[in-house]
C-alpha cells in the first residue's frame, strides 16, 4: 500500500484527487489492503479496484464487471444506463478458451525483441483468428538477421508473412528479402505502412527491373524514388507533425481482394506516415502486375496495392490494426488469415 499512498500524495501535491484507484497485481489482494488504501487515500472502498493478472487479456473486462466498475462510474457521473449485458463478451471468452488448431504467421520487423512494439498488430491477428476458431502462432523474425542464406529456412514453415510499420534504414534488407520470398513462393503477404513501401520497392527492383528503385528515406540520392515525400499534394489535407495523421478516405476498386474483404467502395482508415508512393511510377507498376486497389480521393495517393497473379498479396499504407476489435475483426486481417488457412492445407 505504501507506493500507492505515495503516488496519491504526489497527485494531491499537483491539485489532483483521484476518484478511483486500480490496483495492478500478480496475486490476490486481501480486503484489508483495500480498506487501508481507501482510508489513507480518501477514496470510497467501492472505488478501489483490483486488476489481478488474467490468463486471457479480455477476461479483465469480466473481472471489472464483477467489481461493478461500470455502475460506479455511471453513478459518479449521474448517468442513467441500461444494465450491462455481458452475453456476447462471455461468449467471446468461451470461444478463445476453446480455439482448435493454429496458424503460424511470420512477423518480420526490427523491434521483435520487444513484442509490445507490435501489440496492436498481434491483437488484430488474434481477432481474425477468433473468427475462424484458430490460435495465431507468431514467429518473431528480426529483419536485421535475415539474409539471402537463411531467409528460406526462416520462412519455410509459415502460413503467412506480415511486414509491419517502422522507420529508418536499419533492417530494411531483411524485410525486402521476406517480401521477395512471399512473392516468389506464393505465400500470403500482408504489408502495413512501411510494409507496403517495402513491397513496392521489391517489386520495382526485381520484377519491373529498376534496380536502384528505392525510398528517399533510405537512399536520399536515388535516381528512382518510388517512395518519397510530396507536401504539395497535402495542401488540401489537415496534417499532423508534417505527416498524414488520422482518418482518411480510400476508394476501393471492384474485382480486387480489398473489395472482396471490405464489401464497400469507400472506406476510412487511420494513418501515421510521411512517405508516399510516387505516382509517376504507377503505370510501370501496374503494367508489371502490381495494381493499386485503393486510392485516396483527395490526393490520388495509392493506399492499397495487390499482385494480381498471387493467391493473396496485399499491402496498405494505413494502419488497419487500429480499427480491429475482438468481436469485430478488421476485414483485411480476416481475409489474410483465411488465405493463410488455405495456404496451410
Amino acid at each position: 500500500t505504501k507506493p500507492t499512498q505515495h503516488s496519491v500524495k504526489e497527485l494531491r501535491s499537483l491539485g489532483i484527487q483521484p476518484d478511483m484507484i486500480v490496483l495492478r497485481s500478480e496475486v490476490e489482494i486481501d480486503d484489508s489492503y483495500r480498506d487501508k488504501i481507501s482510508l489513507f487515500c480518501d477514496v470510497d472502498k467501492a472505488a478501489v479496484i483490483v486488476a489481478k493478472d488474467v490468463t486471457i487479456l479480455y477476461e479483465m473486462v469480466c473481472e471489472l464487471e464483477k467489481q461493478k466498475v461500470d455502475q460506479y462510474i455511471c453513478n459518479h457521473f449521474k448517468l442513467c444506463t441500461s444494465p450491462l449485458n455481458m452475453k456476447e463478451w462471455n461468449e467471446l471468452i468461451v470461444k478463445i478458451k476453446n480455439l482448435q488448431g493454429d496458424v503460424k504467421i511470420a512477423l518480420v520487423g526490427k523491434y521483435t525483441d520487444l513484442h509490445d512494439a507490435y501489440l496492436s498488430i498481434t491483437e488484430a491477428l488474434k481477432h481474425a483468428g477468433y473468427a475462424f476458431g484458430k490460435k495465431i502462432n507468431i514467429s518473431w523474425i528480426n529483419s536485421e538477421k535475415v539474409n539471402k542464406e537463411n531467409v528460406a529456412e526462416l520462412l519455410k514453415n509459415v502460413a503467412g508473412i506480415l511486414v509491419p510499420d517502422g522507420s529508418g534504414p536499419r533492417g530494411i534488407e531483411g524485410k525486402l528479402l521476406a517480401c521477395e520470398y512471399a512473392r516468389g513462393h506464393k505465400v500470403p503477404y500482408f504489408g502495413i505502412c512501411l510494409g507496403m513501401q517495402i513491397s513496392i520497392i521489391e517489386y520495382m527492383q526485381n520484377v519491373v527491373g529498376i534496380k536502384d528503385a528505392n525510398s528517399i528515406e533510405f537512399a536520399v540520392d536515388t535516381k528512382n524514388p518510388v517512395i518519397g515525400y510530396f507536401p504539395d499534394q497535402y495542401k488540401d489535407l489537415s496534417l499532423g507533425e508534417g505527416s498524414r495523421l488520422g482518418l482518411y478516405d480510400c476508394n476501393i476498386k471492384t474485382n480486387t481482394i480489398a473489395h472482396k474483404a471490405y464489401q464497400k467502395l469507400m472506406i476510412k482508415e487511420r494513418h501515421r506516415h510521411r512517405y508516399e508512393f510516387n505516382n509517376q511510377y504507377l503505370g510501370q507498376l501496374e503494367s508489371a502486375g502490381m495494381i493499386s486497389s485503393g486510392i485516396n480521393p483527395q490526393t490520388g495517393f495509392v493506399e492499397i496495392v495487390e499482385i494480381v497473379d498471387h493467391p493473396w498479396f496485399v499491402a496498405c499504407q494505413f494502419h488497419p490494426e487500429f480499427l480491429s476489435r475482438p468481436q469485430r475483426p478488421h476485414p483485411l486481417f480476416v481475409s489474410f488469415i483465411a488465405a493463410c488457412l488455405q495456404n496451410s492445407q
